[in-house]
């Protein structure tokens, strides 16, 4: 396996806003070949109860969009207080104006992204407890994730956004998803203008990761 390329895929990967291409159509069949890559991620018990809603229909699309841009409103107030805790030489900090305005762009534009994909499950979550949602949750959100990184070695671009869920139900109604299902995300796929992407300014890992007790970093 080339590492160089496989760690170039993975830090690369991003969640592709003003970069999404918003007139050039996508092919429904490689669409179709990064679901069929994508479900081979993990899954509790191998119990394979992933679905994929693709929405193509600008109606549909319309509906959907808007239901989002509600919900993005709540979310822009809840950046705008978070931000004050962050220190100077926060990388999240540092980069918030942007993030923001790359989000408020996509609330802007999504009913023209050509492409939805909104991740599903089998199944309602009864149980609250932590096992029994990572379980849950477990079995769907690999899927999703493998789907980006087939979807960018394809000059796809995606963004992972869960806006829309304040309005699952409403979305669900829109789309015809039965009450049995639930969506874990929603998925803006396009694809994307320039040549390339490059890795973002993180914490560092090694901050974060405590070895046989919590706190204790590597030496």
């Amino acid at each position: 396996m080339d590492l160089s390329v496989t760690d170039h895929l993975l830090t690369t990967t991003r969640s592709v806003r003003k970069r999404l291409d918003l007139e050039r159509p996508v092919d429904p069949a490689v669409v179709q070949e990064c679901l069929e890559i994508a479900i081979q991620a993990p899954s509790g018990s191998n119990r394979q109860g992933y679905h994929f809603m693709v929405v193509t229909d600008a109606e549909k699309r319309r509906q959907v969009a808007s239901y989002y841009a509600q919900s993005y409103q709540v979310y822009y107030q809840e950046v705008q207080s978070r931000r004050k805790v962050w220190k100077a030489g926060d990388p999240r900090g540092e980069r918030a104006d942007q993030v923001l305005d790359s989000a408020t762009y996509l609330a802007d534009v999504l009913h023209r992204v050509p492409v939805f994909i909104i991740p599903c499950i089998q199944g309602r979550m009864q149980d609250p407890s932590p096992a029994a949602q990572a379980g849950f949750y477990g079995s769907i959100l690999p899927a999703a994730w493998s789907l980006m990184l087939a979807l960018r070695s394809r000059g796809l671009g995606a963004a992972w956004t869960t806006l829309h869920l304040a309005y699952e139900r409403e979305v669900a109604a829109v789309l015809g998803i039965p009450d049995s299902i639930t969506q874990a995300a929603l998925l803006p796929v396009a694809y994307y203008t320039g040549d390339d992407f490059r890795p973002a300014k993180r914490i560092p890992a090694a901050e974060r990761t405590y070895w046989d007790e919590w706190g204790r970093v590597a030496k």
